[in-house]
């Protein structure tokens, strides 16, 4: 690491998440950690920590992601996005399974001599990005598969597209799921997974359901149907209810009371301190003026990393104070406005504050706001309290 600009990555908290959602939804078989997106920006090799703590399937979105993950793992993997047919025998190779989204890929698929291939099959019940949205064709694939001695049908599974707690394309969408497998036994197939994060923390249990995908909560951020006090509180409660006997929508959980903790942390250093009179402006364009002689420091961080004119919005903490970026963030470096305390070489924690509070100062979803951190940033995993691993890409 020859710039101190880092990804730290506290390992206890994201395996006492997995612990804590196992131990509260213990009913299912097959806990599927969602590890693409360079998992979640945390870095793939959090993917042996993930397993560690009792994930027993992983989910990935590219082969590309697959095969890194492998490196750390050995754990069975399903790809949530077609594999280009003629790289299968590296899926097989390397134990992922794939997903059969298509006619057209189907079609394609039996016409290969691969061998020992596991397919999760995708239905389209409402989402409308990919998936067989046809019963008939779900039955062929089923009929021909099940019982196939060179591809094996290990699961099936859809996405849900809303939290289903305001509006009516959850249920239609579980409706569809039942409309579209009802001529085949789901029984007979390993892996039946239907719901996300949300749809654990805020609805019961689906029957048909014995895996469960675990993404954005694993990493620590929670669904909640957001609890009001007082009057407001009563009138919200009011309208969900009429909402939800109006459409005969069905259950959903308030909260579930279940304790997360994000790990994810952004922090860099301050190379060098400066100090500039009233009137004079700072970075690009002279966006931020002076109002009396302050001070600055520069970080070696910029939107080259994955930082946006949006963090500028950002406080960040040094020395346990907060702070202003200020002026435009530049290519490789921020300008913060401090004060007499702050030396070059303290350490600064840009984000990872409150990861849910800075994805909505910033203007986007806290996914958004961690997988936007460019891969190349070294990932440093502290574990008991001290640097386990690091992985620098540089």
């Amino acid at each position: 690491m020859y710039r101190k600009t880092y990804v730290e990555v506290d390992v206890d908290k994201i395996q006492k998440n997995i612990k804590n959602i196992k131990k509260k939804y213990s009913d299912y078989k097959y806990y599927i950690g969602v590890v693409k997106g360079n998992c979640y920006g945390h870095g793939s090799y959090l993917s042996k920590y993930v397993v560690e703590a009792g994930i027993n399937f992983l989910a990935i979105s590219s082969l590309e992601e697959g095969l890194e993950i492998r490196k750390y793992v050995d754990t069975p993997m399903l790809c949530l996005e077609p594999i280009d047919i003629k790289f299968l025998d590296i899926a097989v190779k390397n134990n992922i399974s794939i997903t059969l989204s298509s006619m057209e890929y189907y079609k394609k698929l039996l016409k290969t001599k691969i061998k020992s291939l596991k397919v999760h099959l995708k239905l389209n019940t409402g989402m409308n990005r990919i998936g067989i949205s046809n019963s008939e064709d779900v039955k062929e694939i089923y009929d021909n598969l099940i019982n196939n001695k060179n591809i094996k049908l290990e699961g099936i599974f859809t996405h849900f597209s809303t939290t289903g707690v305001w509006d009516t394309i959850f249920d239609y969408q579980l409706r569809r799921f039942r409309e579209l497998t009802k001529d085949i036994d789901l029984t007979k197939i390993e892996m039946v997974h239907l719901g996300r994060s949300a749809t654990l923390q805020l609805h019961p249990h689906i029957k048909e359901a014995n895996g469960i995908r675990l993404g954005i909560m694993m990493y620590g951020v929670g669904e909640s149907f957001s609890r009001y006090e007082g009057l407001r509180g009563k009138l919200r409660h009011i309208k969900h209810d009429m909402v939800v006997k109006k459409n005969h929508m069905s259950k959903v959980y308030e909260s579930s009371d279940l304790e997360l903790e994000t790990g994810f942390k952004l922090k860099t250093t301050v190379m060098e301190v400066n100090r500039f009179k009233k009137g004079e402006t700072v970075g690009y364009g002279g966006t931020y003026k002076a109002e009396k002689d302050s001070i600055l420091a520069i970080c070696p961080i910029g939107y080259a990393d994955g930082i946006t004119q949006n963090h500028k919005y950002l406080s960040v903490m040094i020395n346990n104070k907060e702070y202003k970026i200020v002026g435009t963030v530049m290519m490789g470096m921020i300008a913060i406005l401090v004060d007499e305390t702050v030396k070059v070489g303290d350490e600064v924690t840009v984000i990872g504050n409150n990861i849910k509070k800075e994805a909505a100062i910033t203007h986007v979803i806290p996914y958004i706001l961690m997988t936007g951190i460019n891969a190349n940033i070294p990932r440093v995993y502290i574990k008991n309290g001290r640097v386990e691993k690091e992985i620098d890409y540089e």
